[in-house]
């Protein structure tokens, strides 16, 4: 199974629309197929320009290494040379903290991956949630 185009845009909207009601800060929402790669991508008026290199970096961390946001950050705060050394390893485009969330299929395996920034990363991750939940995918914070 792969992440078609429609539920992208699905999970995008959706995101966003979680953040409005939330009364969010201004989100960008990304979603990265199995390889990496850009799918779909917004920014809401308002949000940083630079959001979009973040929104992917917590995506591509999740996809890359097959681990979501919360547990790459439980794993940087263990064992930091660790996660530098990944960075190093990915040129810097890995933001391990919540916000990356992977994208399985209902086997279990990796599809692609969901990044969300612009608020706290717990919130960005519930958006990021609520985006996948609506795409009738499954998401693992």
């Amino acid at each position: 199974m792969a992440v078609t185009l429609r539920k992208a845009r699905t999970i995008v909207r959706k995101a966003l629309e979680k953040g409005r009601e939330l009364e969010l800060k201004p989100l960008s929402v990304v979603v990265l197929d199995a390889g990496g790669h850009v799918i779909a991508f917004e920014r809401e008026d308002g949000a940083a320009p630079g959001r979009f290199a973040i929104a992917q970096g917590k995506a591509y961390g999740a996809v890359m290494l097959g681990m979501a946001g919360t547990a790459q950050m439980a794993r940087a705060e263990a064992q930091a040379y660790f996660m530098a050394a990944v960075n190093g390893v990915y040129g810097g485009q890995v933001v391990p903290v919540p916000g990356g969330v992977l994208l399985r299929d209902k086997k279990g395996a990796v599809i692609g991956a969901v990044g969300v920034t612009g608020d706290t990363s717990d919130n960005d991750a519930i958006a990021a949630m609520a985006g996948i939940e609506a795409a009738s995918l499954i998401g693992e914070i």
